[in-house]
């Protein structure tokens, strides 16, 4: 089988997010995504890898890898690697769709028929109109109606600062028991990292502090801190969060700095989390090896694909560790994620955003993995069993703008 046409796709109104189809001359369509910089991303694809891919073997995907691995760019979550890392699930959705078996059982079959959740507390907006994760892109009073399927907002940003004790009811109510919150961000030493105040530090713990008093342990939560502070600072946060035992305190530096890492660890009584803005196994390799960081995680459609999350995975195996998976990004990160985490021993838990996954998601897909009773399953189709909404793309330019690539002659 060979590739015959890449093609883009950028929904206008996700303008954070672009969606990659590899065509193969026996009909076959697979699917990938990434997310940050989609020009970039996009111009990549077109201007680099359809040169190296098109009329090559769709089923040689380890070597595929390897040619579209670039010379600049080759590490950390470069738009060269994100572009690399949506190509590269495609391939993977084609490899499933060809042996008629969804991507876990590709993987070895399922460890586990199902996966437990934890809620990213964002809202719908979050992040949605470019790259910058800071407050004044993170959704909040952006208002507007509901998705096209009429689903309920959950605008859980806003209410992690305002009543998160009756969020994490509701998310107990779902069944799901174990939630993330970054109050932290909101501090005005966020701006610089260097310190944050008493006054602020005290805001900011109050979400975690609310949630303990009225839930007790029935809620897990976990602390993002997003890259933002000084290592003085992460460890005066990381100590005023140990009392409220999170599950892990999530980049509390810039995750480059395996030996800083590190150092807070050895000082602090929390557990660290993160890395998903690294990319690559020497990176990985690093952040566990030097980092000593509890939970490596990766996000699949930044860091190199399937190719490189499942070694990265048997990388954290091999050091005792666990392994997650980023999603606060889109459907297509969601569902490779979700067989990855079926199918990889060591992985406790799959990250969701439930603003996105009962709205938006559900206007650009059809095939999402379905979520019951805080846990989260494949549908079973071959591949990544996942495919975009018919009704999106009929929509017409206005809603959706393809740029395509194929081979000629």
């Amino acid at each position: 089988m060979k590739i015959v046409k890449l093609e883009t796709l950028r929904p206008a109104a996700k303008p954070s997010l672009i969606w990659v189809r590899v065509h193969t001359d026996d009909g076959l369509i697979g699917l990938g995504e990434s997310w940050f910089g989609c020009d970039a991303i996009e111009a990549d694809v077109h201007g680099r890898l359809a040169d190296l891919l098109l009329g090559e073997d769709v089923t040689r995907i380890e070597a595929l890898h390897r040619k579209m691995r670039p010379y600049v760019g080759f590490t950390g979550t470069s738009a060269e690697i994100r572009a690399l890392s949506a190509v590269d699930v495609a391939l993977w959705d084609l490899a499933g769709q060809r042996a008629g078996m969804p991507l876990h059982d590709l993987l070895g079959g399922a460890s586990r028929d199902s996966v437990r959740v934890y809620n990213t507390c964002a809202g719908p907006d979050y992040v949605s109109k470019s790259a910058d994760v800071r407050p004044g892109n993170f959704g909040l009073g952006e208002g507007g109606g509901s998705s096209e399927s009429e689903a309920p907002r959950f605008e859980d940003l806003d209410a992690f600062l305002t009543r998160p004790a009756d969020l994490a009811a509701e998310l107990l109510d779902m069944g799901i028991s174990s939630m993330k919150i970054w109050p932290f961000d909101f501090a005005d030493g966020a701006r610089d990292g260097v310190d944050i105040s008493t006054a602020d530090l005290k805001k900011a713990l109050w979400p975690f502090e609310e949630i303990r008093r009225v839930h007790g342990d029935r809620m897990r939560i976990k602390a993002e801190l997003h890259g933002l502070w000084s290592l003085t600072t992460a460890r005066t946060i990381c100590r005023a969060l140990a009392p409220l035992e999170p599950d892990w305190v999530e980049d509390p530096i810039w995750m480059d700095r395996p030996r800083e890492l590190a150092e807070l660890g050895a000082d602090t009584a929390v557990a660290i989390a993160g890395g998903e803005t690294l990319g690559g196994l020497g990176q990985l390799r690093d952040l566990i090896g030097v980092g000593r960081v509890h939970t490596p995680i990766i996000d699949v459609t930044w860091g190199g694909g399937v190719t490189f999350a499942r070694k990265a995975a048997a990388l954290a195996e091999a050091q005792a560790r666990p392994i997650a998976f980023h999603d606060c990004s889109g459907p297509v990160t969601l569902a490779v994620s979700t067989h990855l985490a079926m199918a990889l021993p060591n992985v406790a838990e799959q990250e969701i955003t439930r603003a996105f996954y009962y709205g938006w998601y559900g206007d650009c897909v059809e095939g999402l993995p379905v979520i019951e009773h805080g846990r989260i399953r494949v549908s079973g189709k071959p591949g990544l069993g996942i495919t975009l909404d018919e009704r999106l793309l009929a929509a017409g330019s206005d809603a959706l703008s393809v740029r395509v690539s194929q081979l000629r002659g």
